[in-house]
């Protein structure tokens, strides 16, 4: 139709003004298309797309009603009137969409899209923490399925997690399972961490069960923030030395105390969108610096995308389109388990 035709390019339009120095021309033409489409469902359906900072810039800049880091995507879902959520994010986001929604229809556009840090820790292996150090609150990083949620006494995220250990109040705390985002909690809190978990002896060299600790970790990894290096910034210093480099907690203490800022992905964000350094480097997963980039065309943005998250890129136009057309890949989450995941997610969520 003349009209549909009209809205299609006028989508097209919008993503070129914002995207032509970051995505071909080509490829912008077809995903207009795709992204046009989803839009009129969302209307017919009454549905809500949510989308992770780390989704691709055609689907980041189109059809989210919403973008943002976890939490915010957390209290988008909690208050949401929309029959339909589609979480164009990973499985345990979306999981948490429906901890929070148990009547709504929440969809994810990809089976595939999972975590491997969520895939680190079982409920199980929290359980065998908890009988290890009884009485010792669990905080949760909201990268984690729900099963692990519900053994939890709290959830947090990568801006929050510092201020979830802190309102505890507690003496100890077992904190899980980042074990880079551990490390820097515990330095950030000034807390002395063990990492009992997968060896007999923690990386410090101390017994597990010594009197002379305050966080107990594990031993789980993002697999793209892992992989960053300080070598990596001292190669970018020298070539750029008055380059300001962002990186994610999730990277090692060593990545994090050799970079001049980091934060969760909004305070990233923000952090660009508010300073005057002559150029940036980001430490974090690469479609993120795309979208980054794309919001800031008069900033100079270095690139050091050696890694882009697999399972985030399993999220597409196309997947996301069929999933709405067809109603396909329903999340559940089992409704004992989703009661005692509630007040971990709720806790995290009022905090902030």
């Amino acid at each position: 139709m003349p009209q549909a035709q009209e809205t299609s390019t006028g989508l097209y339009e919008q993503m070129r003004e914002k995207l032509a120095h970051v995505v071909p021309d080509v490829e912008l033409r077809y995903k207009a298309e795709l992204a046009h489409k989803i839009n009129i469902l969302k209307k017919e359906r009454n549905a809500v797309v949510l989308g992770h900072n780390y989704m691709e810039p055609a689907l980041y800049n189109s059809i989210p009603d919403f973008t943002g880091d976890s939490l915010e995507l957390c209290r988008q879902a909690a208050k949401t009137t929309a029959d339909i959520i589609v979480f164009c994010g990973v499985r345990f986001m979306a999981e948490t969409a429906k901890i929070l929604n148990p009547e709504k229809t929440v969809l994810i556009p990809s089976p595939r899209a999972g975590c491997s840090l969520a895939q680190s820790i079982t409920a199980a292996d929290v359980r065998e923490l908890k009988a290890r150090f009884p009485g010792v609150p669990v905080v949760t990083y909201v990268n984690t399925y729900a099963d692990v949620k519900a053994e939890s006494d709290i959830c947090c995220t990568s801006g929050n997690a510092a201020k979830v250990v802190e309102s505890l109040g507690a003496e100890r705390v077992i904190f899980l399972p980042d074990e880079f985002l551990a490390r820097n909690v515990a330095r950030e809190t000034g807390r002395k961490i063990i990492f009992p978990t997968r060896t007999p002896r923690s990386a410090e060299g101390e017994r597990p069960d010594s009197l002379e600790y305050q966080m107990i970790g594990w031993q789980g990894r993002c697999e793209v923030h892992e992989k960053f290096t300080v070598q990596d910034i001292t190669d970018i210093r020298r070539q750029f030395p008055d380059v300001v480099v962002l990186a994610h907690p999730e990277c090692s203490p060593e990545v994090v105390d050799a970079s001049d800022f980091s934060g969760s992905t909004a305070a990233m964000i923000a952090y660009v969108e508010n300073t005057r350094a002559p150029r940036y480097l980001l430490l974090t997963e690469c479609s993120m610096g795309d979208n980054i980039a794309a919001a800031n065309p008069r900033k100079e943005m270095l690139r050091l995308c050696s890694v882009r998250c697999p399972h985030m890129n399993e999220i597409t136009l196309e997947q996301t389109l069929a999933a709405l057309e067809q109603t396909r890949y329903v999340v559940e989450v089992p409704e004992d388990i989703r009661l005692r995941a509630l007040s971990a997610v709720q806790r995290m969520i009022a905090i902030g």
